[in-house]
């Protein structure tokens, strides 16, 4: 192991520069990633700092510390073993040498950091891009410098909606970043866009009117919630990109995540930059239509506080997301699938209970090993995998909040 010291999360969480000095040295890096869109572009843009400086690595996304997939420049998994070596964790907390917490700042904005105090050239739409899929609006808090350079670079912001295609049709039917009647129905997308009477080349005006037709879409469904309006603005005002693996900021975050869940082979090769735009794309597209057939199929269950969704197959992190968002009643929405759930809670519903009640992780943390399992997270989300024969995970989760 690296003998530059660990550093810790939270309030200890490190700095770029502290990254960096971690990583100066090493010899070898393995990189664990946690399975989402903002650790994903962490650890494309340590890896990519480490490439400049012909340091070898391993990037590897995983749950809990447990590897799921992995590549890099040395995926021997034994070669580089011993003296030299350096363990990040972006995330998640392994026994790592640094460990990125992605909680009070996002991990992509660390690592943007770290790679420039290792004298490398960040790529800033990877690094925004992992700010918006950390729900963040890019330029907000501690991102704001990636977002002033990548402003002086020439990016803009432009009416409409951040898709990852300039297929319009494909982009919203496969978004995950809102949820509406024809979400997952390309057919239905286009349908509605042929309402609309675009012009062939989109100018400003057109922009609004999809943009608005959207908004609408949702605001006005009959299932929609009060926080519907406020999520959809997330969709809205893309920051375009005029070269780059796809067209929005937004788009290319919306990919991330989904790629991170669905097919983290090919999200570790789209964030080392390799050419791997139509694997990662037919990734979003699956896990869109999955996610969007099971907030309308699933079986729901309201509780005091919970609103609860059942599913055979499906995403369950990101239709926890969306259930909240856009379709629960309750602060805190949980989808339990065959063997896995996931559970997002409002920001206002932890100041709301703070004192008395359980995090949302660690009522996962508890509800899983109640159920043979194990699981995890943090105040606002959280992610298990358990055993269906065990007790009830519904049961476990809603004694864990108690």
């Amino acid at each position: 192991m690296s003998t530059s010291g660990r550093t810790g999360s939270g309030a200890d969480a490190p700095s770029g520069s502290d990254v960096a000095a971690a990583l100066g040295e090493a010899e070898f890096v393995r990189v664990l990633a946690r399975a989402d869109g903002d650790c994903l572009a962490a650890a494309g843009l340590l890896a990519r700092a480490l490439s400049e400086r012909a340091v070898p690595y391993q990037v590897r996304v995983g749950r809990f510390g447990t590897t799921l997939v992995g590549g890099g420049a040395d995926t021997d998994g034994e070669a580089h073993a011993g003296a030299g070596e350096t363990t990040v964790g972006v995330g998640l907390d392994p026994a790592a040498d640094v460990s990125l917490a992605a909680e009070a700042t996002p991990a992509s904005v660390t690592a943007f950091d770290a790679a420039r105090e290792l004298d490398a050239s960040p790529d800033r739409t990877l690094a925004l891009a992992g700010v918006v899929a950390a729900g963040r609006p890019p330029g907000a808090g501690e991102s704001a410098h990636v977002y002033e350079e990548a402003r002086e670079a020439g990016l803009e912001r432009r009416p409409g909606v951040g898709v990852p295609t300039g297929d319009l049709a494909d982009g919203l039917a496969h978004t995950t970043l809102a949820h509406a009647d024809y979400s997952g129905d390309a057919g239905s997308v286009q349908a509605t866009l042929a309402e609309l009477d675009l012009p062939a080349e989109l100018d400003e005006s057109a922009h609004r009117d999809v943009a608005s037709d959207l908004a609408l879409a949702v605001a006005g469904a009959e299932w929609t919630t009060d926080r519907a309006a406020d999520a959809v603005e997330r969709a809205l005002r893309p920051h375009e990109l005029e070269d780059g693996p796809f067209v929005t900021v937004e788009g290319y975050a919306d990919v991330l995540e989904s790629v991170a869940r669905e097919r983290p082979g090919a999200g570790v090769a789209l964030a080392l930059g390799h050419d791997a735009r139509t694997d990662a794309l037919e990734a979003w597209r699956d896990h869109a239509a999955s996610a969007h057939a099971a907030l309308r199929e699933g079986t729901t269950g309201r509780y005091d506080g919970l609103f609860v969704l059942r599913t055979e197959d499906a995403p369950v992190e990101t239709v926890a997301r969306l259930l909240r968002d856009f379709r629960s009643p309750e602060p805190t929405a949980l989808v339990v699938g065959d063997g896995k759930a996931a559970a997002a809670a409002t920001e206002q519903a932890v100041l709301d209970d703070e004192a008395d009640a359980v995090s949302v992780g660690d009522a996962m943390a508890a509800a899983a090993a109640e159920t043979g399992g194990r699981g995890g997270g943090t105040a606002t989300r959280g992610y298990a995998e358990f055993d269906t024969e065990a007790t009830d995970f519904l049961a476990a989760f809603r004694e864990a909040r108690t």
